[in-house]
């Protein structure tokens, strides 16, 4: 007969409890650890790419070619180079839209085409800037991306009413920078770049607890593979605007 007062008769419902929460709390580390592993290696394949078809002249004539008028000499897209700066937008939406019918692997094949393709669609940075102040500007950018997403992902506060909020932003950034392609106003290339940075640094917070949360919903399942990869590419895009944003603002240009 069990004795009453032998406190291992009540320890193991609890004791079973704080194991599943540590499997939790260890599945969520292992999860969040795995969408960071795949946004660095995509923003580290982006810059290799960059950084190739950026001072490699042959590879940048693949894309660019110079083109000179009253108001100077600027870098004009090649046919391919159209096919290359829209085909990262072709990918981001068939990857959001279609990725109940795609595979773990197709979904990673993707993310690090998507990343190796902004890569030389943004390789004109190395034209434009100097190599100090661009490698200056994304650490600057590290710093910030990594202490904003550290407060996404151990704030309490719920950020999906702040979220909101700055996908409206972006909307209106997407609208006003289309609207400045027409009027080329230095001043308002300015105002946009500041804005730019301040709703992707809102966004970096946002995401990280967002793809935090979903863990609650895909851990363990045939759908935690592919909600690392989204929200490895959500973070990915969130770091790579903060840092042309910020380029743009900072940067020091070769002319």
């Amino acid at each position: 007969m069990a004795n009453w007062s032998d406190p291992r008769t009540g320890a193991a419902p609890f004791a079973t409890a704080g194991a599943r929460t540590e499997a939790r709390d260890a599945g969520l580390r292992s999860y969040m650890l795995s969408v960071y592993n795949y946004m660095l290696s995509g923003v580290l394949l982006t810059g290799i790419v960059a950084l190739a078809f950026g001072k490699v002249e042959a590879l940048q004539r693949l894309l660019f070619q110079v083109q000179i008028s009253e108001r100077g000499a600027s870098m004009a897209p090649t046919l391919l180079g159209w096919v290359v700066m829209l085909s990262p937008l072709a990918i981001v939406f068939a990857m959001s839209f279609g990725q109940n019918r795609m595979s773990e692997g197709t979904m990673k094949a993707l993310f690090f085409a998507y990343a190796g393709l902004m890569g030389a669609s943004i390789s004109t940075i190395f034209v434009a800037y100097t190599d100090m102040s661009i490698a200056q500007v994304f650490f600057a950018t590290a710093a910030g991306f990594a202490g904003l997403s550290f407060y996404g992902y151990t704030t309490k506060k719920d950020l999906s009413a702040f979220g909101t909020f700055l996908i409206m932003g972006l909307i209106g950034l997407i609208v006003a920078s289309i609207v400045n392609l027409f009027l080329q106003s230095g001043t308002m290339s300015l105002i946009i770049s500041a804005i730019g940075v301040l709703i992707f640094a809102g966004l970096t917070a946002y995401d990280t607890q967002k793809i935090k949360s979903m863990y609650a919903y895909v851990g363990g399942t045939d759908m935690q593979g592919k909600a690392v990869i989204m929200g490895a590419l959500t973070l990915y895009l969130d770091f790579i605007n903060m840092f042309l944003f910020l380029l743009r603002l900072f940067g020091s240009s070769r002319d």
